[in-house]
């Protein structure tokens, strides 16, 4: 049943009620409100037990995939702990191993957080992990906290910037650990938008454990961020089971969380990518991080395109033009990690997408 429906329904029922006094019309619509927020959450888990499916359908025929559950740190705000401790953090990640994997021979890595403030990793990722998978590279996609799909709880504890790199480095690690053919010298971090953040991040705060990094359309500068966005979006940060202050009362713990203000612990080569037309993570912030990594004469590459049609998605999605700049990536990704198996062309990265092909 649509989400709506329901939502509507609620508000017919209980409509008639709020001709109370104003403490009984406010408390029956707080018990609204947290009727619905459950009902959001209790959708997005059956959209992510679905989409879950859904990646057997779209990449099975040419990898292994597995739903791994790993530990992070404990959550950032534990509160009301009467047991004066708190336990680690436990998150899921998927894995994809291609099927020409040889386990006697060593791969590179691939190290993938999704974007989004409160989002997941979904098949829309499917000609991404698809065409990595025909390169020979293993793929980690940690979900970490914040994720959307797995209850309210997870949900609620976000910690943007903050911990959930420690969560993508302990995917990293994971991997490293407990897959003897993956190579812990050729380990590459690759993010989009928020997923970018924390691969700058990781690279900055880990350099000794990544080769390369690629950043797309990456979240850069939380204090400008937040300006020009609404207020209904800064209230994601500003909640009390989040960061729980305004950029006015910790500016600092802003800018820790934030690649532009942190550009002097650059040491991993870096690609950027940024779009004119972006209209989610706006140029303006990704030539902030620029600009910064410049102050610090740092070696690293960028691109800004002009009004690529796709905005902030425009690397990401599948007309030729696009598929065109996806290709710059994976060759600048290749000069770092040495897949067994690097894609020269587009036919090439056409056969990955669409066709199951031995090597």
């Amino acid at each position: 049943m649509n989400r709506f429906f329901i939502f509507f329904g609620i508000i017919f029922v209980t409509f008639p009620l709020c001709f109370c006094q104003s403490d009984e019309t406010n408390k029956l619509l707080k018990d609204l409100q947290n009727k619905v927020n459950k009902f959001e959450h209790s959708f997005d888990i059956l959209e992510k037990k679905i989409d879950d499916v859904l990646w057997f359908h779209r990449v099975g025929d040419m990898a292994f995939i597995d739903k791994v559950i790993i530990t992070g740190p404990p959550p950032a705000n534990v509160k009301n702990n009467t047991f004066g401790f708190s336990n680690p953090l436990k998150f899921s990640a998927y894995v994809f191993i291609s099927k020409n994997t040889d386990v006697n021979k060593k791969y590179p890595l691939i190290v993938m957080p999704h974007g989004g403030v409160h989002a997941n990793f979904s098949t829309y990722a499917t000609h991404i992990v698809r065409e990595l998978l025909a390169q020979g590279y293993i793929i980690i996609a940690p979900e970490y906290r914040g994720s959307t799909g797995y209850g309210e709880a997870f949900w609620k504890n976000i910690d943007y910037g903050g911990l959930e790199v420690q969560d993508n480095e302990a995917s990293r690690a994971y991997m490293v650990e407990n897959y003897s053919f993956v190579d812990e010298t050729r380990v590459g971090a690759v993010g989009w938008s928020h997923g970018g953040l924390i691969s700058l991040l990781s690279v900055f705060q880990y350099p000794e454990n990544y080769a390369v990094c690629f950043a797309g359309v990456p979240v850069s500068d939380l204090i400008m961020r937040l300006d020009y966005y609404d207020e209904g979006y800064r209230n994601l940060f500003f909640a009390d089971y989040h960061i729980g202050k305004t950029v006015e009362e910790d500016s600092a713990e802003y800018k820790r969380r934030s690649p532009a203000w942190n550009a002097d612990k650059l040491q991993t080569p870096l690609l950027i990518h940024t779009n004119t037309n972006d209209d989610d993570v706006k140029v303006i912030e990704v030539e902030a991080l620029i600009d910064a990594l410049k102050k610090e004469n740092k070696n690293f590459e960028y691109e800004i395109y002009k009004d690529i049609p796709g905005g902030h998605s425009f690397d990401r999605i599948d007309p030729k033009q696009n598929r065109e700049i996806r290709l710059k990536i994976w060759k600048f990704i290749a000069k770092y990690l040495n897949p067994p198996f690097p894609l020269k062309s587009l036919k090439e990265m056409e056969k990955a997408a669409y066709y199951k092909e031995s090597h």
